[in-house]
């Protein structure tokens, strides 16, 4: 009896010296020759303190002094996000009145603009006549420093893709309708395939399935594809194998919850690279994904990080993370 419990025992720790071994990141080290990924959200954006926002907050009262003239989700902060270093750009859409794809984040249009209601009553004239920096004020409201800035800049997404052109981007769809995934599909599927390689789609859930039932190439992600993909590599990630699950996807992982993940950091973002995967890593406040946007923020990332990095400051974190 004893000699069996000391073999069941051996067993065991053996077991787990191979599953510490298969699934070390330190012992595997950063992929030779990979560098972190800059993801620009909406370009370069004013910054905020998230602490205390709610859904309802409207947060460009309460932004920091601006360091930089961009108003997000334009073209010229597009384009100055990739003069900066970033990899790719993200930017949020909404189907209009009139069907066209607007390049806007907020579900309504009071907090930033001098416009009532929301994107999908207007149509696209109607849109551009807004002034897109209206609202943007850091000593509330006693000054504005980006009104008047922005009549007439609000882009569709087939100008964003004219404007940038071979630049990687991904659409974030701001509504979770099936009309806006089909609208956005219609559009990419006028592309050719070397650009629709460049392309990354997420969003709710029905207006990304919409997405990809038509488009199955183009890189997708939503709150249903990253928990099924999460939930299948818990099970048998241990094994280094990647689930189908997780193929072809984007994973979009707050920094905190990284460490629950099989072979955090180095390991698991290299199996994700391997089957055509991109993990991007963000910081969180309370309940809100939160970019890396200082040197301060930029300390929590893993030594040796590799993967994506979501920034609202590309021209801050860039001559950073690549000296």
């Amino acid at each position: 009896m004893r000699r069996r419990l000391l073999i069941a025992l051996a067993v065991v720790v053996l077991a787990g010296i191979a599953l510490y071994l298969g699934n070390s990141s330190t012992l595997a080290g950063p992929e030779p020759g990979q560098r972190p990924f800059l993801l620009a959200h909406r370009g370069i954006a004013q910054t905020f303190d998230l602490h205390g926002v709610a859904a309802d907050t409207c947060t460009a009262t309460r932004i920091d002094p601006p360091q930089v003239p961009y108003i997000e989700n334009t073209l010229d902060s597009l384009r100055a996000a990739f003069a900066a270093g970033a990899d790719a750009a993200e930017i949020d859409v909404q189907l209009t009145r009139d069907g066209q794809l607007a390049v806007f984040h907020d579900a309504t249009l009071e907090c930033r603009t001098d416009g009532t209601g929301t994107v999908g009553e207007h149509t696209l004239d109607e849109l551009r006549r807004l002034d897109l920096g209206y609202g943007y004020t850091a000593d509330g409201g006693r000054t504005f420093p980006l009104r008047g800035r922005g009549v007439g800049r609000l882009p569709t997404v087939p100008e964003v893709f004219a404007g940038l052109p071979g630049r990687e981007l991904k659409l974030d769809l701001k509504r979770d309708q099936a009309a806006d995934g089909e609208a956005v599909a219609a559009f990419l599927a006028t592309l050719p395939g070397e650009r629709l390689a460049q392309v990354t789609v997420t969003g709710g859930d029905r207006a990304v399935a919409a997405v990809a039932s038509r488009l199955p190439q183009v890189r997708t992600s939503s709150r249903a594809i990253i928990k099924s993909c999460l939930l299948r590599y818990a099970g048998e990630g241990w094994t280094g194998h990647v689930p189908d699950a997780c193929r072809h996807r984007e994973l979009i992982v707050p920094i905190g919850y990284g460490r629950w993940l099989w072979g955090w950091p180095n390991r698991f973002v290299a199996r994700m690279r391997e089957a055509g995967t991109r993990v991007v890593v963000v910081r969180s406040v309370g309940d809100w994904s939160a970019g890396f946007d200082t040197p301060a923020d930029l300390a929590e990332l893993p030594g040796g990080w590799t993967g994506a990095v979501w920034t609202n400051r590309v021209d801050v974190v860039a001559p950073l993370l690549r000296p």
